[in-house]
């Protein structure tokens, strides 16, 4: 089983749906998908006359804001995913995290963060009958709200959405795509693997910062859930495994 978070700029590359394609054939009722497009709400909220602001990789989220994301996560990059998917001949089936309360999500910091969200349960029975059916889950991380009696939406980020569904799946990947080849060290070389003791390191000195920090503390969470494995590559890795950086919880299982 692999999970695969794929960001908003990573979308734009032209060999997506070719790769997406070649990943599920290869890997047929065991690919999960779940997407981000941040630039695309940024650039919404930028258009509404907002600014968007980001505290540690994760946007600060007005109430107002829970509509503009559900339109432009859930509607327009969710579908655009699907329908590319569908057209390149994968049965894909788009959801968001409130489709049959996918992923629970609590608040983390409602004085900081707003509503912003962590996940706290994910709904995998829905992702495996999908998958089981040879239906490639595609999904939005907006979250519902299991804190509130009423429900209602929470801006979930979309590495800690994937890594609580690949917990929750007992995947054997977690495969996180952004618009680099992988974490860079004080140098800008690409690391080919580390642990999390180092991952922690390229946090608190600055050297990974914003997405890329969000992205090694949800690798952290997902390998203390029990995932075998981590890595953070750019669009090419999803059809070549030895792409990117590994990040491991030990020295001793790094190679």
């Amino acid at each position: 089983m692999r999970v695969v978070k794929i960001g908003g700029r990573a979308q734009a590359d032209p060999r997506l749906f070719t790769f997406l394609g070649e990943a599920w054939n290869d890997s047929p009722k065991s690919l999960c998908v779940v997407h981000g497009g941040g630039d695309e709400v940024s650039a919404m909220q930028r258009a509404l006359g907002r600014e968007a602001v980001f505290i540690g990789g994760r946007r600060v989220t007005s109430k107002s804001d829970l509509d503009l994301l559900r339109m432009v996560l859930s509607g327009v990059v969710n579908k655009r995913l699907v329908n590319g998917l569908v057209a390149a001949g994968v049965s894909a089936v788009g959801l968001s995290g409130e489709d049959g309360a996918l992923i629970r999500a609590e608040i983390i910091d409602a004085e900081s963060l707003g509503f912003a969200g962590r996940p706290t349960t994910v709904n995998s029975k829905l992702l495996l009958v999908l998958m089981e059916a040879g239906n490639l889950p595609i999904i939005s991380p907006v979250g519902y709200n299991g804190e509130s009696e009423e429900g209602g939406a929470l801006n979930v980020n979309g590495d800690d959405a994937a890594s609580a569904i690949a917990a929750a799946l007992q995947a054997d990947e977690l495969l996180l795509i952004a618009d680099v080849e992988g974490v860079r060290d004080e140098q800008g070389e690409v690391l080919p693997a580390i642990t999390l003791e180092s991952a922690r390191e390229l946090i608190e000195n600055g050297t990974a910062a914003g997405g890329m920090a969000a992205k090694l503390e949800s690798a952290h969470s997902a390998l203390v859930a029990g995932v075998d494995r981590v890595r953070i590559c750019d669009l090419a890795g999803l059809v070549d495994d030895g792409r990117g950086t590994f990040i491991t919880q030990s020295q001793s299982v790094v190679t």
